[in-house]
């Protein structure tokens, strides 16, 4: 991919997600006044367990099919059916995920100690489905570099997410629990919505005739299974920091609900804003990355990821520093209607975790790049660390810091997580170079890749799960 269609891409998925994520914020900032803390609270309580379900149907998949694409249209063997395959394969994984979230619920509610949350998740479990085919629907177009589709399914989910939500949380503003589940049923509606939109924007979509065997079921899932599996371990964390960090709270605090909810739902949702802002550099360095590999060429593909990963930091923490200097404003414009004493907590959660605003942005984009790369491995083992150390810096620091010792244990989470991905990276590079020429003298012209999940361009009679080796994905 040339200078000029990477940035062509970036722009659109920046513009595009700068779009969305301020429809979000206009959404958040009124909903968590009808919501109040207990509100807000609920809210947040519920995402973990849904995006622990997405963990098994959706996760990484964007990253994983714009991967496939990228390299069967590189090799002019796109037809289609690798996704139309892989659409019934999640649609499947999705249904489960919805049965084990609802049959989850009343379990679930009684762990984080709050009845009122059976109702929220069975609200929400119908989403799963939708997501898990709008994550390979959006796979196919980015692995084309066609962000335009990504883009418009984003805005269709938020407006229809912030317009129902806010209908639902005014007209039982005075029923929390009720208004929470509303506004979760919501979410689900505005996934129909988005899915129905790409849905018919494929059907518009030309593919070559097909050409040689089609991926069996298990072979396409074998691919994205590493994917899935790197893109688990946050998730997976975040469902734990719900039920842990409540529960070390309790004995300390008669709010602990109120306090995770400034933690998750006010101090963690800006501190991610420029990691999903930053998106569009990830998202445009997949494709760009796959089709190197594809070529044979993966020190062109470690070059495009550092190429993404330099405005990613730079961005980043330039956002970061705002969160840090301005936290007072930001608090006071965006959550006007929390009393004081929340208000001024929030502003040093926001201040304590800062840093994590740079961190997260770098190591989505990297995550994202080693995806491309092949490398699932290195991402997955360098977040299980980070989370490792997350957890147990909040059994430590909780009962003597309170809420600030989460957002610690967050900070030192992602800190970890950047270094060491930045460490694969750079160490991969230097090792691929003696590899390829190790690959030169055998004659073959080609870079095995194989060394986490397979090869990163094999000829048309290597087998296809050697031939379309996938990566992991951040998020």
């Amino acid at each position: 991919m040339k200078h000029a269609a990477f940035w062509r891409s970036v722009a659109t998925m920046t513009v595009g997600s700068l779009v969305a994520k301020a429809i979000g914020a206009l959404y958040r900032i009124p909903l968590t006044g009808l919501l109040g803390s207990y509100g807000t609270g609920l809210y947040q309580l519920t995402y973990p367990l849904f995006c622990l379900t997405l963990t098994f149907s959706s996760a990484g998949i964007p990253s994983a099919f714009a991967r496939i694409v990228a390299a069967e249209t590189a090799r002019g063997e796109e037809d289609g059916s690798t996704v139309r395959r892989a659409m019934l394969l999640f649609a499947g994984l999705g249904a489960l995920g919805t049965l084990i979230m609802c049959l989850s619920a009343y379990g679930m509610a009684r762990l984080q100690g709050d009845g009122a949350l059976t109702g929220c998740y069975l609200a929400l479990a119908p989403a799963v489905v939708p997501v898990a085919l709008i994550a390979v629907l959006r796979g196919y177009f980015q692995g084309k570099n066609n962000m335009v589709p990504t883009v418009i399914s984003e805005l269709c989910e938020q407006l229809t997410k912030a317009g129902m939500g806010l209908f639902f949380a005014y007209r039982y503003r005075t029923s929390p629990a009720r208004a929470v589940a509303l506004c979760l049923a919501a979410v689900t509606l505005s996934e129909l919505v988005s899915l129905g939109f790409l849905l018919l924007r494929f059907r518009r979509e030309k593919h070559v005739p097909p050409q040689g065997r089609k991926k069996r079921y298990g072979e396409i899932f074998r691919h994205a299974l590493p994917v899935m599996a790197a893109a688990a371990l946050l998730p997976l964390s975040q469902t734990l920091d719900s039920v842990l960090i409540v529960r070390l709270l309790a004995p300390h605090s008669d709010r602990a609900v109120a306090l995770y909810g400034l933690f998750s739902g006010g101090a963690g949702t800006l501190i991610s804003l420029p990691a999903s802002l930053s998106y569009g550099l990830a998202a445009a360095a997949v494709p760009a990355v796959a089709a190197a590999a594809a070529r044979g060429d993966d020190a062109e593909g470690r070059r495009r990821a550092l190429y993404a990963l330099l405005p990613a930091l730079l961005f980043s923490g330039v956002c970061a520093a705002g969160l840090f200097l301005f936290a007072g404003r930001i608090v006071k414009t965006l959550y006007p209607a929390l009393d004081p004493r929340d208000g001024a907590l929030l502003l040093r959660l926001i201040r304590t975790m800062s840093v994590s605003a740079a961190c997260l942005a770098g190591t989505e984009t990297l995550a994202a790049c080693l995806a491309g790369m092949g490398r699932a491995k290195r991402a997955a083992r360098s977040m299980l660390l980070a989370v490792a150390l997350k957890h147990l810096l909040q059994f430590l620091l909780i009962g003597r810091m309170g809420i600030l010792g989460a957002a610690v244990a967050a900070n030192a989470c992602y800190l970890v997580a950047f270094f060491l991905d930045l460490f694969y990276t750079v160490r991969k590079e230097k090792e691929k170079a003696h590899d390829h020429g190790r690959k030169s003298r055998d004659g073959t012209g080609r870079l095995d890749a194989s060394g986490d999940a397979g090869a990163a361009g094999g000829g048309r009679g290597a087998p296809a799960h050697r031939r379309n080796s996938l990566g992991t994905d951040a998020g």
